[in-house]
């Protein structure tokens, strides 16, 4: 099974996808880890990146797009993966599609976790807190809210559209969320 997990910063994505990975057996790809490993392994991609990270800038869709096309031909994905942080815009959604489609790897599902944003801002602040981070004020992260859900909105529709979504409430304990993502993919799981 492929799939996204779409959800705002807070919303338990690398908790589930880490559960996700082992319930489905195939692995969970973070863009922000494939980041880090491809720089720290020296790869041709991985120094155009670190470059580019080193002047302050953002890593370009067609480096990440690369990288993911790299990590989408080793063996362990031939049974399917996991996708999490990516795509966070529609060029990228796209994107992602069209390479997908074209090494014969289509999407299967986008997952979107749902939590109220005074939820996640409890959340994120929280967090802050216990890391002692004084940069997540609750201002601070309603504004990082809004410029996510502003960028995903055109993403979940993509995937809407595509008749690729699901949404699930992200609210509750963890053995609770997974159940419940879980149980949304059950269909898909026992045709494929």
């Amino acid at each position: 099974m492929r799939l996204v997990l779409l959800g705002a910063p807070g919303s338990g994505k690398g908790t589930q996808a880490a559960r996700l990975k082992d319930h489905l057996q195939v692995p969970h790809i973070s863009t922000g880890d494939l980041l880090r490993a491809e720089v720290a392994a020296g790869s041709k991609l991985g120094l155009e990146a670190k470059e580019i990270m080193a002047s302050g800038n953002l890593v370009s869709d067609e480096i990440l797009l690369g990288m993911l096309e790299d990590r989408f031909s080793r063996d362990d994905t031939k049974g399917g993966f996991i996708l999490d942080g990516y795509p966070r815009n529609l060029a990228q959604a796209a994107a992602l599609d069209q390479l997908l489609q074209r090494i014969g790897q289509p999407m299967d599902y986008a997952v979107q976790l749902e939590v109220p944003t005074e939820m996640l801002v409890e959340r994120i602040a929280g967090r802050a807190k216990a890391e002692g981070r004084a940069d997540d004020s609750p201002e601070s992260v309603r504004r990082r809210l809004q410029v996510y859900n502003d960028q995903t909105a055109p993403v979940v529709d993509f995937y809407r559209q595509h008749g690729q979504l699901t949404v699930v409430n992200g609210v509750g304990s963890l053995d609770d969320v997974f159940t419940r993502i879980v149980e949304a993919l059950a269909p898909a799981k026992e045709i494929g």
